[in-house]
C-alpha cells in the first residue's frame, strides 16, 4: 500500500478549481456533439428556407427512424459499450504518471479535435458519403471521450476522503460544467455575429464550434498537469477484469436502483438540450439566439442554487434532494406541452422555463456524482474491490442508453404528423420527457441511502480526525 492509500493529503481549494477545470473542459468539448448534431443535420425551417444545406436524407427511412437518428443511437451504443472497458482498464492500470492521469492525457486532444470535425461534412450533397463521414467521426469522439471522461470522473471518489468532501468536490465540478454548458449555449449569437461579417451559416457554425475545441483543450489538461493523484488520492487497485467488475457492480442493489433512475433523467435531459432550438423558434416564434438567453437565465439562477443544494443535501440527504430535482423537473415539461399557447409574451414564457429549470439543473449537476461516489467507495470497503472506473463507466452506461434513445426517438418525434419538423412533434417531446421524469422519481425513492452511509461511518471519523 502507497502513502497516499493509507494517509492522502487533501486536496487544498486551488487544485479544487484546477481539477474542475476539467469538467469545464469536457463540457465545453462536448457540447456540440451533444445538443448540435439534430441542430445542424435536421435544422429549423424558417420562413421556408433550410438553415443549413442538406448534408443528409432528412426523412424517415425506417419505422419512422432517420439517418441521423440512428447514427447518433449507434454512437451512443459503441460509446456505451467502451465505456467499461477502458474504465476497468484505469482501475487497473499501475501507470507511473497516475492510473487515472495516464488516460486523461491520452484523450484530452482528440476529444477537442473531434470535436469540431463532426460538424465538417467532406460533400455538399446529401448523399451516402456524409452519413459514413458523420458516423465514423461520432465513434472516434465518443471513444475519445470514454478514454478522458471515465477515468476523470473516477478520481471524484479517490480525492474526495468523506461523504462531504465529495460531495464539495461535486460542487466544485457542478459549477464548471455548467460554466461549460452556459459557454456552449453562446453558439447561436456568436454564429449571428460571424453571420453579419459575411459569414455563411454552415461557416459560422464550424468556427465557433472551433473556438469551443481550442478553449476546451487547455481546460481538458489542466488536471493532468497540476493534480498529482498519487499524493492526493486513495489511488486503490481493483484484481476484477472489466466484464466481472461490470456485473459486480450490479449486483449493488443500491447502485443498481440509482441507474435506473439516472436513465430515466438522462433521457428527459437530452429532450431539452436537443429541443431548446425548436422551443423557441417553431413554438415561441422567436429567433434563434433568444435560446441561448434562456439557457443562460437558467444557469445564472441555477448558480444560486449551488449553495443552498450542498446544505440541503447535508442536511437531508442526497437522496431527498434527488427527490426535488425530478419533481421540479416535471414542472418543466408541462410547461412546454404549453408553450406558444399562454396569454403571456413569448419571451416572457421562455424565461419562465429558464427560470422553473433552474433548481433540477443544479440539483443533477451536483448530487448523482456524489452518489456514485459514495456507493463506490462504501462498496470497496465491503468487497475489497476498489473500482470507482467501473461505477462511474456504469453510470455513463445508463446515462448513454437514455440519452441514445432519446437521440435516437427526437428526430423521429418532431416530425411527427407531417414528414416534417413540425409543432405537434416538437410539443409531444415535452409529455415524453414528463413521463421519464416521473419514473425517475418513483426509482430513486428506492435508494436506500442510510445502508450506504452507514458502511462510510468509519470513514467519515477518520476525515473529520485529520481536520
Amino acid at each position: 500500500m502507497s502513502i497516499s492509500d493509507s494517509n492522502p493529503e487533501s486536496l487544498p481549494g486551488y487544485k479544487k478549481i484546477l481539477f474542475a477545470a476539467g469538467n469545464f473542459g469536457w463540457s465545453l468539448g462536448t457540447y456540440g456533439v451533444a445538443n448540435l448534431v439534430t441542430y445542424f443535420y435536421l435544422p429549423n425551417i424558417v420562413n421556408g428556407t433550410s438553415m443549413f444545406p442538406a448534408f443528409i436524407f432528412r426523412g424517415a427511412v425506417f419505422l419512422g427512424l432517420t439517418i441521423l437518428g440512428l447514427i447518433i443511437a449507434s454512437g451512443r451504443l459503441f460509446d456505451a459499450i467502451t465505456d467499461p472497458l477502458v474504465a476497468g482498464w484505469s482501475d487497473r492500470s499501475k501507470a507511473r504518471l497516475g492510473k487515472r492521469r495516464f488516460f486523461m492525457a491520452i484523450g484530452g486532444l482528440p476529444l477537442a479535435l473531434l470535436s469540431v470535425l463532426v460538424f465538417t461534412p467532406p460533400f455538399q450533397n446529401a448523399g451516402t458519403g456524409n452519413a459514413i463521414y458523420i458516423a465514423v467521426m461520432l465513434f472516434l469522439y465518443y471513444l475519445a471521450f470514454t478514454v478522458y471522461v471515465a477515468p476523470y470522473s473516477a478520481l471524484i471518489s479517490e480525492l474526495g476522503h468523506s461523504p462531504n468532501e465529495r460531495l464539495d468536490l461535486s460542487t466544485y465540478n457542478s459549477v464548471a460544467w455548467a460554466l461549460g454548458f452556459a459557454l456552449g449555449n453562446t453558439v447561436y449569437p456568436l454564429q449571428g455575429i460571424f453571420e453579419q461579417n459575411g459569414f455563411s451559416s454552415q461557416q459560422a457554425f464550424q468556427l465557433v464550434m472551433a473556438l469551443f475545441a481550442l478553449l476546451s483543450l487547455i481546460a481538458l489538461y489542466l488536471p493532468v498537469i497540476f493534480i498529482d493523484e498519487r499524493r492526493y488520492s486513495k489511488s486503490h487497485s481493483s484484481s476484477e477484469g472489466s466484464l466481472r467488475a461490470m456485473l459486480s457492480s450490479l449486483q449493488n442493489v443500491d447502485f443498481r436502483t440509482f441507474l435506473f433512475s439516472e436513465l430515466s433523467y438522462w433521457f428527459a435531459l437530452t429532450f431539452i438540450q436537443t429541443g431548446i432550438s425548436y422551443y423557441v423558434i417553431s413554438l415561441l416564434g422567436l429567433d434563434k439566439s433568444f435560446a441561448t438567453v434562456i439557457m443562460t437565465v437558467l444557469f445564472l439562477v441555477s448558480f444560486l442554487f449551488y449553495l443552498p443544494i450542498n446544505l440541503f443535501a447535508k442536511r437531508f440527504g442526497k437522496k431527498a434532494t434527488e427527490m426535488v430535482g425530478f419533481a421540479a423537473f416535471a414542472l418543466v415539461y408541462i410547461m412546454v406541452l404549453f408553450l406558444g399557447k399562454l396569454p403571456l409574451p413569448p419571451m416572457l414564457q421562455g424565461y419562465i422555463i429558464a427560470i422553473m429549470g433552474a433548481l433540477p439543473m443544479a440539483i443533477f449537476g451536483i448530487i448523482p456524482v456524489a452518489i456514485i461516489a459514495d456507493v463506490a467507495e462504501a462498496d470497496g470497503r465491503k468487497t475489497g474491490n476498489y473500482k470507482a472506473g467501473i461505477f462511474y463507466a456504469m453510470r455513463g452506461l445508463f446515462m448513454k442508453i437514455g440519452a441514445s434513445t432519446a437521440g435516437l426517438l427526437f428526430p423521429s418525434i418532431i416530425i411527427l404528423g407531417s414528414g416534417q419538423v413540425n409543432a405537434f412533434g416538437i410539443r409531444l417531446t415535452g409529455a415524453v420527457a414528463l413521463a421519464f421524469c416521473a419514473l425517475g422519481f418513483l426509482l430513486i425513492v428506492r435508494y436506500n441511502e442510510k445502508r450506504v452511509l452507514a458502511d462510510l461511518q468509519d470513514e467519515t471519523a477518520a476525515a473529520a480526525g485529520r481536520r
